[in-house]
Formats: C-alpha cells, sequence, structure tokens
C-alpha cells in the first residue's frame, strides 16, 4: 500500500524521500508543473524589502538573482521550506514566517511597527501567476507600496499517471497527501477522467490546510483530514494518526 503525492517537480521528490525515511512506500502523481516567467525587474527601483509566498518564485529567477543588489535586502518569506530556499539562492538575511500568507502579512506589519522596516520604501513581492490570497492589497491598504512580480506559474496536468490510476483500480493506495488548492482540484478532475474517483475519495485525503481541505471536502471525500499547521513536518504527524486510526 503506497501514499500518493500530488506535490509538483522537484519538491514532491523531497517528500517522497521523508515518507520512505519513515518507512511508507510512494507513488507520485504532480497535479501540476512549474513554469518559469521571465523576471523583468527595475535595476533602479530601491526596495526596501522581498517578501516570497512559495519557494518557486525563487526557482523561477534563481540565475537572474547572481549579483543582484537584491540578495542584500532583507526576505520575509511565507514559511521555513521557502526560507530555505530563499537562503540557497543567497538571500543574505531571511524571516520566515509560520506557513500561511496571514502569518507572512503579520510579520511584515510588527517588522515596521519596530522600525525594522521602512513603509516609505517598497516592497518586492515575488509571486506566481495564479495568487490565492490578495497579500500585495493588503499590505497596500496598511499604508505599503508593493511592487508584484510574476517570475513563475503552475499549470495543472489534465491526467493521472498510468501506475496511479491503475494504483487506484486495485486499491493499492491508502492516503492522498494535497499541498494547494489548485493540484486538489487538478486531482480531482483527473481521477475522474481516468474513471476512479469512487476508490480515489473513499481513502483518507490529508490536506496541507483548511482550504486545501475545503476543495476535496467538497467533491464529497469522506474522509478529509487537516494538519494543524501549514507544514509538510505537521502533514506527516496527521497521515500517521489518519492510518492508525
Amino acid at each position: 500500500m503506497a501514499i500518493l503525492v500530488t506535490r509538483p517537480h522537484p519538491d514532491d521528490e523531497a517528500t517522497a524521500l521523508s515518507l520512505r525515511a519513515r518507512g511508507f512506500e510512494v507513488l507520485l502523481a504532480p497535479m501540476l508543473r512549474f513554469e518559469p516567467v521571465a523576471f523583468d525587474d527595475d535595476e533602479e527601483m530601491r526596495y526596501g524589502a522581498v517578501i516570497v509566498t512559495s519557494a518557486n518564485a525563487l526557482r523561477g529567477i534563481e540565475r537572474q538573482l547572481n549579483g543582484r543588489g537584491l540578495l542584500k535586502l532583507p526576505l520575509f518569506a511565507v514559511g521555513e521550506h521557502t526560507a530555505a530556499a530563499a537562503r540557497s539562492v543567497g538571500f543574505e538575511t531571511v524571516i520566515p514566517a509560520k506557513g500561511d500568507a496571514a502569518s507572512l502579512r503579520d510579520l511584515v506589519l510588527a517588522s515596521a511597527k519596530t522600525k525594522a522596516l521602512k513603509k516609505t520604501s517598497p516592497l518586492l513581492y515575488l509571486a506566481g501567476a495564479d495568487l490565492a490570497r490578495d497579500l500585495a492589497g493588503e499590505l497596500g491598504e496598511r499604508g505599503f507600496t508593493v511592487v508584484t512580480q510574476t517570475t513563475y506559474r503552475m499549470v495543472p496536468l489534465s491526467s493521472l499517471p498510468r501506475e496511479t490510476s491503475d494504483a487506484f483500480a486495485a486499491n493499492q493506495i491508502e492516503a492522498v497527501l494535497h499541498y494547494s488548492r489548485r493540484s486538489a482540484r487538478a486531482f480531482l478532475e483527473s481521477v475522474r477522467a481516468a474513471g476512479v474517483e469512487i476508490s480515489a475519495l473513499a481513502i483518507p485525503q490529508c490536506c496541507i490546510s483548511a482550504a486545501v481541505a475545503s476543495v476535496v471536502r467538497d467533491a464529497g471525500a469522506p474522509q478529509v483530514i487537516t494538519a494543524a499547521s501549514p507544514d509538510e513536518n505537521a502533514l506527516f504527524a496527521l497521515l500517521d494518526r489518519a492510518l492508525r486510526a
């Protein structure tokens, strides 16, 4: 029996490695495909800080960051995973939030309140093409100027790998891990197209957040559970509890 990971590549490989270290069999079925978008930044703009809600935003422009002054700016990351990606591409000062956009917003606001960050300097938001939350608008309402630069897009995949659809048909998958609303929607469309919706939704659906869980629950899945916090360690703990139950 295997755990199905729907996370996009290459992050799915890291997840699989962690699961296998915990003794699980793993199947990979990325539901979104990463595509970089050309980075057209104004080098004359004097930013006060960088904000990032996904490691993919950095992956898309990693080569273009070499030698840029942006690397010397403080970077506010949505969570530890994104913070690690920021450090790996060369950012010197990285401040992680607690794993979601709301905590990232609050972290930026708190830094401004303590004068560690000046509202007079614009923020550079490195973002994806599809945003689940208007972080720039929320910060704008609180007096910040936010310049949003799209550096990547995630393209939904229309079908399951054959190995995955066969495993669902044979009841060889014991749980599914969901990481985003968009990948959850793509998963639902794919299992319907493959004719394995009933078996795919009958097993525990482990979701990284309540927002993701709502997508799967609305599709009729009876065993939808949500991690205690929006990070992978909490998702793994949720998986352990679900399978023990």
